[in-house]
């Protein structure tokens, strides 16, 4: 039997390590990853190997030649651009068209059973066999979903929490039977997990998932580099380490000197020719490389170094990794976390902080402190970008450098002398943090187009239709705790996960585009933004009915921006409009998600005292509202989208409304009385906005999870500027009271709780609940939704916290507190066990 190993990665996240020696050439305990993966396919007995190569394909090939020297037979195939996994194994086809053959990637480490997987396959009748692991965080692989007998029978490629059925994930190695080539064709690329095993699939092909219980890490980051390396000497994870015993767990290459005053604290393992100088301290977890020299009194804790690295007298180093020909001179201090890159030279007395990167061919002075980090005094969990986008604690985790370089990471995603709409909120760290974005986009050669104070529809309008991209910075709508920057594409929604994914690499590489003087971006101040968002607001909207109704509204701004704009608008349609809180405090503004309670009930009592038609409570932002009727009733959240599809579906014909998975079926009974379609879509912010770019206007409007509303007719985005004045347009058209036509609405019945689930069982309960409910009647648009007697109810991961939510509907309140309570006791069980 043969083998491919899949050795083209690049390793990116990697670097600096991988700037210039590709990813399946790093060593794991003075080893390369690859060649462990080598030792095990020859442990198997297989011992025919074909490798596929891209990045640094010449460093590959002379380091493993034809094999002979490991015991094997090499040859290999080069891709001279990415043609995906599948599309690299393509190219192998000579080699490997006439048997059953292996796949396993030569930058991932591993000690699975091959002679058990291979015989499972065999057994199955299985014309693909993938290797599975459990994994207690699933986001960032592919997800496979099997039956009880271990046939596939789902694939996601990298889901969100709300696709997280199972915590089993797609390793990349696989034994296949030769017919797969029969999908591809030669010079195309093909995914394995997105192309042709779907394929199989479709065609009814036997694909099957071998649960490994072995040790499987991908090396995904520096963190994972270095505890495959801790792993690898502790004997978590199988692996033949170079040396011969010199002590407890304590492996030593060809002439290497250990003095008689050094002391070694295995496990431990030194390369080849290495020098241990008098009073040295090695303590457990270490590898250090060929040819390397650690100086007297120097002491090494947790740390991996390459060949030819030279540590100076007294020097310190815990949990770090050196990259080969590093020179630290004495008395130099490198922390927890830091990777210094090749040739890089830190002078005697220097410091490096935990978690800096040094790139290749650095050089440090004598005695400094080295400010640069990668993230420096902050801590992240696994990825930059949550559910909306980035949020931290402002100036403390969002500090000026942390936005200075996200600038850089975003203009470095596009190309030179593009344009970028910023904007900010009114706070002053607002102003700080938006002032070092554009300076960050400047410096890489993008343009930027400053709107300083404005609301988020505003700004997103804008972008729309003046720019390539636009941020925005402020106060987070969810925690008056925490800043949040957005990030929009040239249609004002929110970036997808393949541009978070591309500017969170650079963020973290600090890989950023490096531009000449004269190439510096250029900063403007538009003007008229104003007029041209309230021309197209007008243009979109049928003013007419509202202006020959004479409406009376009591508007409260709740001290945001948007008192700067919807006043004028307002004036212009002729309402009588009241304004309350209609300036900015940024004091009041923080304050006032506590006193929101009180706040309505006094927009309550002015609508009524004044006999207004309707009262509008809008977010600092923008983007969400709370109206109040002429009775001084609230309509918020479910029963908020209630009443919009009853006065759109009144109004357009066969109108298309779309509500997030966890909106009330009454909702749908509101639609259906007035012939319109209700579409269910995934809760998070995107897939909304995305729907509503994509329909345009054959989507009569969309409700969030939040219950913001989206009119596409105006901008396919979340504004509660818009919002308020249709709903007074729709209103008028009515000829009746706000009041009348709620009596109308049908009883809400909803319950809801938030359930503890560590991020590390989120995959496994998931799976396990989908596994319970068998023979029910489960939806998976977005979470597991499970029909109930007169109901349902709704288990959603939470994407920023370790949260499971629970929804419910049901006949009665009772019953949706009851549907929530069963809902919420299986999922607590399985956390339990």
């Amino acid at each position: 039997m043969k083998a491919v190993v899949m050795a083209g990665g690049e390793g990116s996240r990697l670097r600096p390590l991988t700037s210039s020696r590709p990813k399946p050439l790093a060593p794991i305990a003075n080893k390369p990853v690859m060649h462990h993966i080598v030792d095990l396919l020859r442990r198997h007995g297989i011992t025919e190997i074909v490798a596929t190569l891209h990045y640094l394909a010449d460093e590959i090939e002379n380091y493993f030649g034809d094999g002979s020297e490991f015991g094997v037979q090499m040859q290999y195939v080069v891709e001279d651009t990415p043609l995906g996994t599948a599309g690299a194994v393509k190219l192998a086809e000579p080699y490997l068209r006439d048997e059953r053959f292996a796949i396993v990637s030569g930058d991932a480490l591993t000690d699975l059973d091959l002679t058990a997987l291979i015989a499972f396959h065999e057994r199955s009748g299985a014309k693909g066999t993938l290797a599975l692991q459990r994994v207690a965080n699933p986001l960032e692989f592919g997800v496979v979903v099997t039956d009880e007998s271990g046939r596939v029978t789902r694939f996601l490629e990298k889901p969100s929490w709300g696709e997280v059925f199972s915590d089993t994930i797609n390793t990349g190695i696989y034994v296949l039977e030769p017919e797969v080539f029969d999908y591809m064709e030669g010079g195309r690329a093909y995914d394995f997990s997105r192309d042709l095993f779907p394929f199989m699939l479709r065609d009814g092909k036997p694909l099957y998932g071998f649960v490994m219980s072995n040790y499987w890490s991908d090396i995904g980051n520096l963190q994972q580099y270095q505890q495959a390396n801790y792993d690898a000497l502790s004997g978590a994870v199988r692996v033949e380490i170079p040396g011969r015993a010199i002590g407890e767990r304590i492996w030593a290459g060809e002439n290497t000197r250990v003095h008689p005053d050094a002391r070694i604290q295995g496990p431990v393992v030194l390369g080849r020719d290495v020098t241990i100088e008098r009073g040295a301290v090695i303590e457990e977890l270490c590898a250090i490389g060929d040819s390397s020299i650690v100086g007297a009194d120097a002491r090494l804790h947790r740390t991996v170094t390459w060949e030819d690295v030279y540590v100076g007298e007294g020097s310190s180093l815990v949990g770090c990794t050196l990259a080969d020909r590093a020179i630290v001179k004495d008395r130099v201090s490198i922390a927890e976390g830091a990777v210094i890159g090749r040739r890089s030279t830190l002078g005697s007395g220097a410091t490096v902080p935990a978690n800096i990167k040094l790139w290749p061919d650095k050089s440090v002075a004598s005695g400094a402190i080295v400010s640069m980090s990668l993230i420096y005094g902050m801590k992240w969990p696994g990825s930059l970008f949550g559910d909306s986008g980035v949020s931290g604690l402002a100036n403390i985790e969002i500090t000026p450098e942390f936005a200075l370089k996200l600038g850089q990471a975003l203009g470095s995603t596009l190309k030179p002398g593009q344009r970028v709409m910023t904007s900010r909120d009114a706070h002053p760290a607002s102003r700080m943090t938006n002032r070092c974005i554009i300076a960050g986009l400047l410096s890489v050669g993008i343009h930027v187009q400053d709107l300083r104070e404005m609301p988020t529809p505003m700004s997103r309008y804008t972008a729309r239709s003046s720019g390539d991209a636009g941020v925005h910075t402020g106060i987070s709508p969810h925690d008056a705790g925490q800043f949040l920057i957005e990030f929009y594409d040239p249609h004002g929604v929110n970036i997808d996960k393949n541009l978070e994914r591309k500017i969170e690499n650079l963020f973290f590489r600090e890989d950023f585009r490096r531009t000449p003087m004269e190439s510096v971006g250029r900063l403007d101040f538009p003007e008229r933004t104003l007029e041209a968002y309230t021309n197209g607001f007008l243009i979109a909207l049928g003013a007419h009915a509202i202006a020959t109704a004479g409406m009376r509204a009591v508007v409260d701004y709740a001290f945001g921006n948007a008192s700067q704009i919807l006043p004028r608008i307002l004036s212009n349609l002729g309402v009588d409009m009241i304004a309350l809180n209609a300036y900015f405090d940024n004091a009041k503004v923080l304050a006032f998600r506590e006193n929101r309670t009180r706040h309505l009930e006094q927009l309550g009592n002015v609508v009524t005292s004044l006999r207004a038609d309707i009262g509008i409570l809008l977010d600092q932002h923008g983007e969400s509202l709370t109206l109040i009727d002429d009775r001084g009733r609230v309509i918020e959240g479910p029963r908020l989208l209630a009443l919009v599809t009853e006065l759109i579906a009144r109004r357009v014909p066969h109108a298309r409304i779309a509500v997030p998975i966890m909106a009330p079926d009454a909702i749908d009974t509101v639609a259906a009385a007035n012939g319109a379609t209700v579409i269910r879509t995934r809760s998070d912010r995107r897939s909304l906005m995305e729907l509503a770019e994509r329909e345009g206007t054959a989507l009569a409007f969309a409700g969030g999870s939040g219950y913001e509303l989206i009119f596409p007719e105006f901008q396919p985005v979340f504004d509660s500027l818009y919002a308020a004045a249709k709903i007074m347009e729709l209103i008028a058209q009515e000829q009746r009271t706000l009041g009348a036509i709620v009596d109308e609405l049908p009883p809400l019945h909803l319950a809801a709780r938030r359930v503890h689930c560590p991020w590390e069982r989120k995959g496994a309960i998931m799976r396990r609940l989908l596994d319970e409910t068998h023979g029910e009647n489960v939806e998976l648009t977005d979470g597991i939704r499970i029909a109930r007697d007169g109901g349902w109810a709704l288990a959603l991961p939470d994407a920023s916290d370790p949260i499971l939510n629970v929804y419910a509907e049901g006949g009665s309140d009772d019953a949706a507190r009851a549907h929530v309570d069963w809902l919420v006791e299986r999922i607590e069980g399985l956390v339990r066990t």
